[in-house]
């Protein structure tokens, strides 16, 4: 039996080989190689059409891998420093609840920063856990939720030692990283499991001089977008896990809510993928800083824009800061992040990651060339010398801190009814409010309306941002809890 080793793709081997067998399929998708569906074959192409196949013995199952994807998932623990990896087709979304339902039962702890993506509460309104929240601090000119201190965290563990893990976000969507080694010893001291949502934190296994990775950190656990900075197809992730992780009990979990179709576009997509980041990643992402380093540079000497980065290092709720993220705070120039954002998109034809009350981000990957980079920042400079306003009467709070009235499952499928947005001041809410990208809620099942929330949901609104979560697709109306 062959060796395999990071040069190999065991998934997209298999699917060449498949390619040159010429069978005749009687099975499921049902275009059939594209040709009941000549659109989507115009579409995609014959060759992505053709590929995109079914489960059976030559290419594995992905519910329980025996043979190519588990020789590839082999490889992917291998590569990124973990014990197992999973693939998962179902988003990092999927990955986050798979970590999540795998370390707490209904009415189990875990604690965790309140500017967390949304699937993290979707998975405590899944398995009925309860959510011990570490209000991250704000940085108060830029607005945005830093990291987790280590004395936050500790006081957190000491006041529920029956918790069941720690997650973190490594990093936050602008940016910001814990303490990664710490967070991990001390909660291992207290007997919990540490999961990290690494959703924008590819990179950090393949690049250096870059944050820590979690699972270098020795984190449990951690939800890996390989879609985002990895270079694989949109949807399309890893879920790790250390040594002291069950990886049969995992699978199972997974397999709650993961297809049994899993779309071998995906699959192959992060095998080759993973194979890239391992021969080539360092050297990519060594090029990916520089890039991100030189806008940022340029940014900044426009005026009024403030690219931000290491500079922010304060030892504790900023630890580090990730360099190929690309935030950009833009208040001083009198405009919204989501005003600039929506500029560059319809005056310039630029698309950016996104853009909220006071900053945007544009996503630096390895897929990015310099003459782009040159046009971002050409157009930013060109939209300060048009749109420049005075700022004055501006929002700036991007964070603000919930009240946590009953748990989000609790809330989630309690007795609710519709208010006008504006007369729910007071009442505990049963959805969610965010604005989507990041999708970081606004407001969470189970939380306290306040009238600063009203304020900020309602700015938001002005302002263009695009707004979910919400049974109410216009987002006028919100559900509260009946009589509470």
């Amino acid at each position: 039996m062959k060796t395999l080793t990071q040069n190999d793709a065991p998934i997209y081997d298999a699917l060449k080989q498949f390619q040159k067998k010429r069978v005749v399929p009687f099975d499921v998708p049902g275009h059939k190689r594209g040709k009941g569906n000549p659109e989507l074959k115009e579409l995609l192409g014959e060759q992505c059409v053709s590929n995109d196949v079914n489960s059976m013995k030559p290419l594995d199952n992905l519910c329980h891998p025996v043979s190519v994807i588990r020789d590839a998932e082999k490889l992917a623990a291998e590569a990124f420093g973990a014990a197992n990896a999973f693939f998962m087709v179902g988003g990092t979304t999927s990955a986050v609840q798979s970590m999540i339902l795998s370390v707490c039962k209904r009415g189990e702890k875990i604690i965790l920063p309140r500017n967390v993506h949304r699937s993290v509460i979707n998975a405590m309104i899944l398995n009925g856990a309860h959510p011990v929240y570490v209000n991250p601090d704000v940085d108060k000119r830029l607005g945005i939720p830093l990291g987790m201190k280590l004395s936050q965290l500790e006081k957190a563990m000491k006041e529920n030692p029956d918790a069941k893990a720690v997650l973190v976000n490594n990093p936050t969507y602008y940016g910001i990283c814990s303490d990664l080694r710490s967070i991990v010893k001390l909660a291992h001291a207290h007997g919990m499991k540490v999961l990290a949502d690494e959703a924008h934190g590819t990179h950090f296994y393949f690049g250096e001089n870059i944050p820590v990775s979690a699972m270098a950190a020795g984190a449990d656990m951690a939800a890996v977008s390989m879609h985002k900075s990895g270079g694989s197809l949109t949807q399309s992730s890893f879920l790790l896990t250390g040594p002291e992780v069950n990886a049969g009990y995992v699978r199972q979990i997974i397999n709650l809510t993961q297809t049994t179709s899993g779309s071998y576009l995906l699959l192959s997509s992060l095998d080759i993928s993973r194979r890239n980041l391992a021969i080539r990643g360092k050297e990519e992402f060594f090029k990916v800083v520089g890039k991100a380093r030189y806008a940022r540079e340029e940014i900044n000497r426009i005026g009024d824009y403030y690219a931000y980065s290491k500079e922010l290092i304060n030892g504790d709720s900023i630890f580090d800061f990730d360099e190929t993220k690309l935030s950009v705070y833009t208040l001083d120039v009198g405009l919204a992040g989501i005003e600039v954002y929506d500029l560059l998109r319809d005056e310039y034809d630029i698309q950016i990651e996104f853009g909220d009350i006071g900053n945007i981000l544009a996503y630096i990957s390895i897929g990015d060339q310099q003459k782009n980079i040159e046009r971002l920042v050409g157009a930013l400079s060109e939209i300060r010398r048009r749109f420049r306003k005075d700022k004055a009467g501006m929002l700036t709070q991007e964070y603000l801190a919930p009240k946590v009235a009953v748990t989000p499952q609790e809330a989630f499928y309690a007795e609710k009814e519709s208010l006008p947005m504006m007369e729910t001041k007071g009442r505990i809410c049963s959805e969610f409010v965010m604005c989507y990208p990041p999708g970081i809620p606004i407001l969470a099942p189970g939380e306290e309306i306040t009238s600063d929330i009203l304020q900020y949901i309602q700015y938001a609104k002005e302002k263009g941002c695009s707004m979910t979560g919400t049974e109410d697709p216009a987002i006028e109306r919100l559900n509260v809890l009946k009589g509470v």
